[in-house]
């Protein structure tokens, strides 16, 4: 029901006043980036890498600058319990400079963590500052890559139980080699809300191509300047 309220509104702000949508954020996407011990350095260099990449590519630049309205960007990095750092805070992205200023932050600020375990429930808490602290959105998703379970702190559905997240969506990417244990774990125990999907990367290698199709899988359902008045 938020889901079909928020597109009600949405379809309204198309038609009452396409000037006034074009400054209205359709979507505060958060990405959640795994730097846990599991993650080695090489590694954590894909991740960034392919982030940055996947932002940079056509399939994920138009979308993300040509919806209706702007999207709302955020990336953090978490491990252990109380390791979530914030590599590129909300920044409401309308050109494809502010995208080149969030890549370089992805090149520059650097890893703080890489000692601590897996605490995937800390990390999706965390997200509910972060949603607390964006601009006001029609729609909210959080993106939370990994390449491990749980083993640290509460688990992901207490986590959901406690923190305000019911109108976010969680989507994943699971980094997780020849198994799928990984993309079982992250579809029954990290997923949420109509719509949520996992993306899945056999290692950190292909990281940027499965990031790149979940941004672009985000992004294009939210395109809706295509609908006829």
């Amino acid at each position: 029901m938020r889901v079909l309220a928020a597109i009600a509104a949405l379809l309204g702000a198309l038609a009452a006043s396409p000037a006034a949508l074009a400054q209205d954020c359709r979507l505060a996407l958060l990405l959640a980036l795994d730097v846990s011990a599991s993650v080695d350095e090489a590694e954590h260099r894909l991740q960034r890498e392919g982030l940055a990449a996947a932002l940079l590519s056509p399939e994920v630049l138009d979308p993300l600058l040509n919806g209706p309205g702007p999207v709302a960007l955020a990336v953090y990095e978490w491990s252990g319990r109380f390791q979530q750092d914030v590599i590129s805070d909300w920044r409401l992205v309308t050109s494809e400079a502010q995208v080149l200023e969030i890549v370089r932050e992805l090149q520059t600020v650097a890893r703080t963590t890489g000692e601590f375990p897996t605490a995937i429930g800390y990390a999706i808490g965390f997200a509910s500052t972060m949603f607390a602290q964006a601009p006001p959105c029609f729609f909210h998703t959080l993106d939370v890559a990994g390449d491990g379970q749980n083993n640290d702190g509460f688990a992901p559905g207490l986590a959901y139980e406690h923190f305000p997240l019911d109108s976010v969506t969680v989507n994943g990417l699971a980094i997780g080699g020849a198994s799928r244990e990984i993309r079982d774990y992250y579809e029954t125990e990290v997923i949420r809300g109509p719509g949520a999907f996992v993306e899945f990367a056999r290692d950190h290698s292909a990281f940027e191509e499965a990031m790149r199709r979940k941004l672009e899988r985000e992004l294009r359902v939210m395109v809706l300047g295509a609908l006829t008045p």
